[in-house]
């Protein structure tokens, strides 16, 4: 049982920054505080062997008769005239004359110097340090307190708002928690020390100096109070200003698809000019305040020089102590200054941490406990559920279940249905503790289901619904995830660590466990290494409809053929046997190889100059007109002139027979090169260039003219303007453009080659190495179909499946569909043998006939499961229809559980069952 005091300090971040910055660094400040004492006696006699220099070898002091020598180091025992009656020398120093004592002198002020700033580096560099380590603490902390609130927490918390807080708003914290207690002990040592040594020359000095700074310590923080509120209201109006962000990035497609971008602009317009507005105020003050503040410190500068030069000239200040008094302020305002802006900076920190912690602070954090890492098997789950009297309530306060009390065997397949707001969807996520319970009592094999440690939900139960949000990655890391609970073997892999890594992390309170091992969970997946998982993979993905997929993604994917040369080879291979098969297969008509001696009729023109895949920006067809390599190549071999006119050509043929067509009309679904709203704009280059030579044509117009003919094909366009002399032309061309890019360090442009692997095109593009006509229907699918199935008999299904693990998904998932990424979900769901599966409304994108067969195919598996249990399933199907498939249904109406019954009853007698089935 967890003690309540540990609950309180778990809840309650500590609220004043500098009681967590010393809780944290106690003994580093203490350190600190050694090493600032031990610096002041050299920044002291740094300030006062000037004086030393300007009255005694200098001015002559000491020295007035020639022969006359100095004793440098000379050391007497402080007050010991006054303690035994006459001084008490402890070491009588070295003997200088007057030159060599001046080098002496001036050799232990450099010294000083470099003793000064060694040790500003070392307290620097100590301070940054520590500094980044209560830094590094604190965005644990918080990162730790996120992973450990209730899901229904962040339903009415912006992720992007965590995000910026976590990393932007702690960021500045990270400079002022190292000078929290160092710099106003360094600073402020400084500033005594100077003050003290003002005193010593001229009293009368010295009290106008404290003068003037006790003024200036009184003033600036008064005039600082309202850059403080700005300061704050700043912050809140960023941390809006990023939360809104990123709902309008996430939300993109609605507003597209809904014309609300201009609403949008209006709203970021006021976000950001509210942010204006602060910062403007905010910058106003702020060198108001600098202003007032280096008036008081320049007034300091003129009243040393004006009276301490009268001094000096009435002879009652001599000139080093002048001097002294001036290089001892010189450095005094820099350690005031400081000091008022390291208050300034405190009190804003201070604000910024309180509303920080205000963020992460409330009673439903889970318990540590609950997310330990187990040191022993995880238990499999043996009795089932148990509710009773079960209420939950949303954040409003409404009823989402009035009442429910059942019991759910571990092995049952149960079916949850109800009408909308009937409380079927909530029951099936507090049961996967995606929502909390409010009232009643529900166990699992016994215990809370609140009190349960994460890992055995995490691990034992798998929760399904309609979300498909996956982090940016593979197929093979997504489907993965829900395996990475526990390193394998995080003590080999700690013991490899250095020892300033560990040191660090254990002084920074970071979590123990190394990121970089391998966290997968071989066992619980039902096998023993790497490969064996990939077919266990491939066995899910069959199961769940997804294999074909995974196979076209490999195919989409790219290959480096240094990593995989015998695939590469085998690819190289089956290229061959496909070119052999073409007019076996009837593909002869519309499928043209590429051939470096030869011209790509399938292929655009842009596409026959290059022959290759750009891998460099500059080189992308829309890039092409203005790459100066390119115009240089098409220069050389008076293609520029003839391009051009074939672009004209495009564009004014172009207007003639599509220029009076709805933009709608399906006719333009054969302008590769063109889009229909660009009509307009080449009908008014037109009518301006004329019959002007290219070279009094703009840039932007010879560009946009180069770009109709660089997209132009012939076999598709059909306009007859490529002719055989001009093809010829793009052929030597090419090869002179290969020939200059072949002499840059870098090769911007994977070239098509017969019997290389082309490492930046796709696999299906390296078999194929040519081109499909688009006029022939359904051509690119047979195509694919037939590379498929040279593929399979090739035997390289395997590897191209593999490859397809290591397509990346996208941010969020989205480069595959809907259908894709539910099927995908599912897949992981079943992969890490679950005791029991909990579906909410999963599978919505599917069609019925697929979700049914889905149903079906996770019954056959919860009765094989790898691990020789039975699964149970806990469904709340999107057709209630579905519930027949069930051993058992459960019916909510109202926000309670009407109906509890065998399926066999509940369709042959229910009729509320009927009623939601009909």
């Amino acid at each position: 049982m967890i003690i309540p005091a540990v609950i309180e300090q778990e809840v309650l971040m500590e609220r004043n920054l500098l009681k967590y910055v010393w809780r944290h660094s106690r003994s580093d400040q203490l350190w600190m505080l050694v090493v600032i004492l031990a610096s002041m006696p050299t920044y002291f006699l740094s300030l006062e062997l000037p004086k030393r220099i300007v009255n005694e070898p200098i001015q002559g002091v000491g020295f007035e008769n020639p022969g006359d020598t100095g004793f440098f180091l000379q050391m007497h025992l402080p007050f010991g005239e006054t303690l035994f009656g006459r001084p008490i020398m402890l070491f009588e120093g070295f003997e200088f004359e007057r030159i060599g004592f001046l080098w002496a002198l001036s050799i232990t002020f450099l010294a000083l110097v470099v003793a000064n700033g060694l040790f500003k580096l070392y307290i620097n560099t100590y301070k940054g340090r520590m500094g980044e380590r209560i830094l590094r603490r604190l965005r644990y902390e918080l990162f730790d307190r996120v992973l450990r609130y209730p899901l229904s927490r962040f339903r009415r918390t912006r992720a992007s708002e965590i995000a910026s807080m976590i990393k932007d708003e702690v960021e500045p914290m990270g400079e002022f928690i190292g000078d929290a207690f160092t710099q106003p002990l360094f600073l402020g040592g400084q500033a005594l020390v100077a003050l003290l040594f003002i005193f010593l020359q001229n009293v009368y000095l010295g009290i106008a100096t404290m003068i003037v700074i006790a003024f200036q310590a009184w003033l600036i923080p008064i005039l600082r109070r309202r850059l403080i509120e700005l300061g704050k209201q700043r912050q809140i109006a960023a941390r809006q200003f990023a939360g809104r962000l990123g709902e309008v990035v996430e939300g993109i497609q609605e507003a597209h698809t809904n014309d609300t971008t201009n609403y949008e602009r209006a709203e970021m317009t006021s976000i950001l000019g509210r942010l204006f507005f602060i910062r403007f105020e905010l910058f106003q003050r702020k060198f108001s305040v600098k202003f007032i503040n280096n008036l008081l410190i320049q007034f300091l500068s003129f009243f040393f020089y004006a009276v301490g030069g009268y001094l000096a000239i009435r002879g009652t200040l001599d000139i080093g102590q002048l001097l002294g008094v001036i290089v001892a302020y010189k450095d005094l305002p820099a350690p005031v200054r400081g000091l008022i802006d390291h208050d300034q900076k405190r009190l804003t920190v201070e604000v910024r941490y309180a509303q920080i912690i205000e963020q992460f602070t409330g009673d439903e954090l889970q318990p540590k406990e609950l997310h330990q890492v187990p040191d022993t098997d995880v238990p499999h789950i043996n009795q089932g559920y148990e509710v009773s009297r079960l209420g939950v309530e949303d954040d409003s306060g409404s009823k989402l279940i009035e009442s429910a009390t059942v019991n759910i065997g571990k092995s049952e397949k149960v079916a949850v249905v109800g009408g909308f707001g009937s409380g079927a969807s909530t029951f099936t996520e507090v049961l996967a503790r995606v929502q909390p319970a409010t009232s009643g009592k529900i166990t699992l094999d016994d215990k809370p289901l609140e009190d349960q440690p994460e890992h055995m939900l995490g691990r034992r139960v798998s929760f399904l619904d309609g979300s498909t949000y996956f982090p940016q990655g593979s197929v093979f890391d997504t489907l993965t995830y829900v395996l990475k609970n526990q390193p394998n073997n995080p003590e080999a892999v700690d013991s490899n660590l250095d020892n300033l890594t560990k040191l660090e992390r254990k002084r920074s309170a970071n979590f123990h466990l190394e990121f970089d091992t391998d966290w997968i969970d071989y066992e619980r997946a039902g096998v023993t290494n790497v490969e064996e998982l990939k077919e266990r993979l491939r066995e899910v993905l069959t199961d769940v409809q997804m294999e074909e997929d995974i196979r076209a993604l490999g195919l989409r994917g790219s290959l480096d053929p240094e990593e995989f040369p015998e695939l590469a080879s085998a690819l190289l291979e089956a290229r061959k046997i496909f070119r052999d098969r073409l007019v076996e297969l009837n593909f002869d008509e519309f499928v043209e190889p590429f051939d470096p001696e030869k011209y790509n009729t399938q292929s655009s023109v842009g596409e026959n100059l290059l022959f290759g895949t750009a891998v460099a920006k500059g080189f992308e067809p829309d890039a092409l007109p203005g790459n100066e390599i390119i115009r240089k190549i098409l220069d050389d071999n008076a293609l520029h002139e003839p391009l051009f006119k074939m672009g004209k050509e495009v564009a004014s043929t172009t207007l003639e027979l599509f220029g009076d067509l709805d933009p709608e009309n399906p006719f333009f679904d054969q302008l590769s090169y063109m889009d229909p709203d660009d009509l307009p704009v080449y009908k008014e280059i037109l009518s301006k260039i004329g019959d002007q030579p290219l070279a009094s044509i703009t840039e932007n117009q010879r560009s946009l003219i180069m770009r109709l003919s660089l997209s132009y094909i012939e076999e598709q366009n059909r306009l007859g303007l490529l002719t055989e002399d001009l093809q010829e032309k793009i052929l030597l061309a090419r090869k002179a453009l290969r020939e200059k890019l072949e002499t840059l360090p870098v090769m911007p442009i994977a070239f098509y080659e017969t019997d290389t692997y082309n490492s930046a095109a796709s696999i299906q593009d390296n078999v194929l190495l040519g081109r499909v006509s688009n006029t022939v229907a359904e051509g690119y699918e047979r195509v694919s179909a037939a590379i498929r199935d040279l593929l399979d008999e090739l035997e390289l299904t395997d590897d191209v499946f593999r490859m397809g693990l290591t397509f990346n998904i996208g941010s969020g998932g989205k480069r595959l569909s809907e259908t894709q990424r539910q099927k995908l979900h599912l897949a992981r769901a079943l992969l890490k043998n679950p005791d029991v599966l909990v579906a909410n409304q999963a599978l919505n994108s599917l069609s019925v006939r697929e979700q049914s067969d889905m149903i079906e195919m996770v019954f056959r598996r919860a009765e094989s499961k790898p691990d020789g249990n039975k699964m149970g399933v806990i469904w709340a199907p999107m057709q209630p229809g579905f519930a027949e498939m069930f051993d058992r249904i459960l019916i909510f109406e109202g926000g309670e559980l009407v109906e509890d019954d065998t399926a066999e009853r509940v369709v042959s007698e229910s009729q509320r069952y009927k009623q939601l089935t009909g």
